[in-house]
């Protein structure tokens, strides 16, 4: 069964190489992304899904996953690992093994509260009222007069409150 392991800010690869040092299957999506320094730019390899690895393991012998270094935790229901469906992580390495562009994008479901953490708008509140693959449409709402505003964003620029 696979797990999902809750890794320290920038740690997911740190995790990665402990666990594999141990002989864990251990399974860390990523995507090319361009950074930038002062003085260049370089084609860098991020994690899909930062704050988090994956990895196959017992779930009553947890001592060896939580003793590496930069690992915060391991995602549990009523404390036990909770697995993660193998098909979806099966979708998701067949989806990094092609040459298809793909973006991360926040799973956010409509009528929830987000906020804007990139662009002009950031640090602002809305509930989320439709998404497409690109963009989302929130509104901006002043209760106490019972009005509001839509604005469409970029949904890379969103993220759940």
């Amino acid at each position: 069964m696979w797990f999902a392991i809750w890794t320290r800010s920038r740690h997911e690869q740190v995790v990665r190489e402990q666990l594999e040092r141990k002989g864990y299957d251990v399974f860390l999506p990523t995507v090319a992304r361009w950074s930038r320094w002062k003085d260049r730019k370089k084609k860098i390899e991020w994690p899909l899904f930062p704050g988090y690895c994956f990895a196959q393991f017992d779930p009553d012998s947890t001592l060896p996953i939580l003793t590496c270094t930069g690992v915060v935790n391991i995602l549990s229901l009523e404390g036990r690992p909770a697995p993660v469906p193998e098909h979806e992580l099966d979708s998701i390495r067949v989806l990094v093994g092609s040459h298809l562009p793909f973006d991360p994008c926040p799973l956010i479901h409509e009528g929830a509260m987000v906020e804007v953490i990139h662009g002009p708008l950031k640090g602002v509140v809305g509930r989320l009222v439709r998404k497409d693959l690109t963009h989302m449409r929130l509104i901006l709402s002043v209760d106490l007069i019972g009005q509001a505003v839509s604005v469409e964003v970029d949904a890379a620029d969103v993220r759940a409150r």
